[in-house]
């Protein structure tokens, strides 16, 4: 396994619609570890294909219960609203407040190509719409105004 570098915002791979996985081969397993490891590395809660440089559907999320793998996710229901702070690997010493679904429920399959599915709430939630955004090209600083990202002290 190895640590991958996480790519910025500018970089065009993080503005393009992925491409869905077709077939989980030992590439695709070898990226998913290492994108697992990557996200552990950085300290970070999430990681989608696309921020470290290659233009797949798959994301992975650890939001404190163990990494959950997620290949072609497609979010199928959602309710409610919350808003609270977002950060990204990709946009490193920025936050911003991000209003998003309170509760979703998403479909994917996972690393064995067994399809799933996950319920989530909190920052389960937020984590499965920060990392499903990731895979359609869009960021969380195009859900909110310019003027409310506000910067991080030692998180650059």
């Amino acid at each position: 396994m190895a640590v991958m570098k996480i790519v910025t915002i500018g970089d065009p791979v993080l503005r393009q619609p992925t491409e869905p996985v077709t077939k989980i081969t030992k590439k695709i397993s070898r990226l998913i570890q290492n994108m697992i490891e990557t996200m552990y590395a950085a300290d970070g809660a999430g990681l989608a294909a696309p921020q470290v440089g290659i233009s797949k559907k798959i994301c992975v999320i650890d939001v404190g219960e163990g990494p959950i793998v997620l290949i072609n996710p497609e979010i199928v229901s959602g309710s409610g609203e919350a808003i609270d702070v977002e950060g990204c690997l990709s946009i490193p010493g920025k936050q911003a407040y991000v209003k998003r679904m309170a509760e979703v429920v998403v479909e994917a399959i996972n690393e064995e190509g067994k399809p799933i599915r996950i319920q989530g709430e909190g920052l389960l939630a937020r984590a499965l719409q920060h990392e499903i955004d990731h895979l359609n090209g869009i960021m969380y600083v195009d859900l909110v105004d310019k003027k409310d990202i506000f910067s991080v002290e030692g998180d650059e």
